[in-house]
């Protein structure tokens, strides 16, 4: 078997996962492990003791066998680590947010199309197989013309002193979206409420306005009595409901609808339709490595990434606009088209 020769940069609280993944996937050879704190890089040798431990990125890029980098440190840092991995000729996976600006999204875009690398921003929630299914619901048409989709992802703690819950859990939600409608939106509008600290919203309400009439309405908090992570799709035929927080119903689709009640006196009346809820069965697989597979593909066969670059780049254009929306209290921000020059 031939092993993909990869390297990690980040071992902290979501690159400690991606640590247990590499060293154990019998088609990766995970040759370098990189972390600037010398603690986790003991803990880091002994989970994976065929990798070589460094401080330096310029050690690990320098190997002119590497393959790929997957990049899991705090998010200030991507964007000035991933435009290295890929200016050394390396592809790369970058943990979300891909960076914190636009333009240095748009940066990494520019940089992977001219050294022609993959790069792939880290929306696990794409790969999860419940949304994926939510996908095949649309794209078949099971749920008619999709009207509009909600999420909720909210808890009590963990607070964060260095972003709000709009950068802190949104992304995962905003990806989502974007993948579930395949169009970008054309304007957006937050509100929110920085409660515990001041400038640093706890919670944020955000709606993103799509082509067509389509909405997203994504809740955000960490000061929330209930821990939920539940997305509804509201179609003309079916309504579906995908809740995380399920240990195995993790999908149910309501035959239930609203209709025109056909011609009566003002034409206008409108008839409910409620029929049977369906709990489909769901493949099973971790979505990290099923995010992960999907890299090593995307770097034999040089497709584009199902959350490539300009994916991720137009999440940080939302993440912006929705900033942006909240300091001028809800005023809706139009979203610029994407250009990758």
């Amino acid at each position: 078997m031939t092993k993909t020769r990869l390297a990690l940069v980040g071992t902290g609280d979501w690159g400690s996962n991606w640590l247990r993944l590499l060293a154990r996937l019998g088609d990766v050879e995970l040759a370098w492990v990189c972390d600037l704190d010398e603690a986790r890089r003991t803990r880091a040798a002994s989970i994976a003791p065929q990798a070589r431990m460094t401080a330096n990125i310029d050690e690990v890029l320098a190997d002119p066998e590497l393959k790929g980098v997957v990049i899991a440190t705090s998010a200030p840092s991507h964007a000035q680590l991933a435009e290295k991995a890929l200016l050394a000729g390396k592809d790369v996976l970058v943990e979300k947010p891909m960076t914190l600006s636009p333009a240095d999204a748009e940066k990494l875009v520019r940089a992977a199309r001219m050294e022609g690398r993959i790069l792939m921003v880290g929306h696990l929630l794409i790969y999860h197989p419940g949304v994926e299914k939510l996908k095949s619901l649309i794209d078949t048409g099971e749920l008619g013309d999709v009207y509009y989709f909600q999420s909720q992802r909210v808890n009590l703690g963990k607070v964060r002193t260095d972003e709000n819950a709009l950068w802190s859990f949104a992304p995962h939600d905003i990806a989502v979206a974007l993948y579930l409608f395949g169009e970008t939106p054309v304007d957006v509008a937050a509100r929110g409420g920085a409660f515990l600290q001041a400038g640093i919203e706890d919670v944020v309400f955000l709606t993103m306005r799509f082509p067509g009439g389509r909405m997203a309405h994504v809740h955000v908090s960490w000061l929330d009595p209930h821990k939920i992570r539940r997305i509804t799709l509201v179609g003309s035929k079916k309504m579906a409901v995908f809740d995380d927080m399920e240990p195995s119903e993790k999908i149910r689709i309501h035959d239930k609808s609203i209709q025109a009640a056909g011609h009566v006196p003002f034409d206008q009346a409108l008839s409910v339709r409620s029929g049977d809820i369906l709990i489909p069965r769901i493949a099973g697989g971790e979505p990290l490595e099923k995010e992960c597979r999907h890299f090593l593909e995307c770097i034999e066969t040089r497709q584009e990434p199902r959350t490539g670059g300009a994916h991720g780049a137009v999440s940080i254009q939302i993440l912006e606009a929705a900033q942006t929306s909240l300091k001028k209290n809800g005023a809706p921000v139009e979203l610029a088209a994407f250009q990758e020059v």
